[in-house]
């Protein structure tokens, strides 16, 4: 079994590789040539935590294996440790023997990042300019990455509640990200006024924003809720939107965003596209420029196993991570 640390998996799959990687996971579960089920949640009052169980088989890339994701919002405060933990374990497909164990807290914001880059890359206006990130927790920087690895972003805004969070994020976009000037916004209203792309990547329960603040021909990427009673997104603005999302049976089970535009009557859980089915021709992507798009994502297993997959492959080649028998 191959053993790939955080800086392992780091060094060993570019943006741009998990964007692709992402892309094909995506086609080949709305082509039905992949299998996700509902991911299984084990909730803790104490913590106000959930863990997440996502088991998922790529059949025709012969990738098999498991995610185990907690999500711990006090963590920072109560133990100084990160909020996120997570480990990817792959299968080999044709033997079942453990394969490799994967770091999952980074691999899980470079999946979380690269399907906004898939659907930043599918859905955007080609002239797109201006990025506004809402959040600057542990998925920003790597949707800030993506979308910036897919078009020509010549400046990104960050809107957050704590300045020294935005401050720190914005020093960290500023070693990374080339190209593009990195700031903080006043305010998520005047940000807006100028965005192209938005990502949402909070953990609200309430909408960021006014759907009067988002312009024609913005496209939205809402990674951050994950649960029914979470929502980043207003109903309004999801009701002129064009939804997309990455796989319809947890979007709809899941999506805090999309189960109160349910409820309002404002969109049909039939009339939703799935990311696969854009990438793999299905159906079009953006119709018009002043169309508004929003890509709803709560997170599939097809990504983490897809990006893993990649992960080891390149490990493999240039000898990183440690090899261990288990028996």
């Amino acid at each position: 079994m191959r053993i790939l640390n955080r800086e392992a998996v780091r060094a060993a799959v570019p943006m741009i590789a998990a964007i692709d990687a992402v892309a094909g996971a995506f086609a080949q579960l709305s082509l039905g040539q992949a299998e996700a089920p509902l991911r299984t949640s084990l909730a803790q009052a104490a913590h106000q935590s959930h863990t997440f169980f996502m088991p998922a088989l790529l059949a025709e890339q012969a990738g098999l294996g498991l995610k185990v994701v907690s999500v711990f919002p006090h963590n920072q405060a109560r133990h100084g440790l990160p909020g996120i933990h997570a480990v990817v374990v792959l299968i080999d497909a044709a033997t079942g023997q453990p394969a490799a164990l994967l770091d999952g807290t980074y691999l899980t914001a470079l999946r979380t990042g690269a399907a906004s880059g898939a659907a930043t890359r599918a859905l955007a206006r080609d002239d797109a300019r201006v990025l506004v990130i809402f959040g600057a927790g542990a998925q920003a920087p790597q949707q800030v990455e993506a979308v910036c690895a897919v078009r020509p972003i010549e400046q990104v805004l960050i809107v957050n509640r704590s300045r020294e969070r935005a401050e720190a994020l914005c020093t960290m976009l500023r070693a990374t990200i080339t190209g593009a000037d990195i700031d903080i916004a006043t305010d998520g209203r005047s940000a807006l006024a100028r965005a192209d792309v938005v990502c949402c990547a909070t953990s609200s329960h309430t909408p960021l924003f006014d759907d009067a603040d988002i312009r024609p021909g913005t496209h939205i990427n809402g990674i951050g809720s994950f649960t029914p009673q979470m929502a980043e997104v207003p109903v309004a603005t999801i009701a002129r939107s064009r939804v997309v999302v990455d796989q319809r049976l947890a979007a709809w089970h899941e999506s805090g965003d999309l189960v109160a535009a349910r409820a309002a009557g404002v969109v049909d859980e039939h009339a939703v596209t799935e990311l696969g089915e854009i990438v793999a021709g299905v159906c079009p992507g953006r119709s018009t420029a002043h169309e508004i798009t929003f890509f709803k994502s709560v997170g599939n297993a097809v990504q983490d196993i897809a990006v893993a997959q990649v992960a080891c492959a390149m490990a493999q080649a240039r000898g990183l991570g440690t090899v261990v028998s288990l028996a």
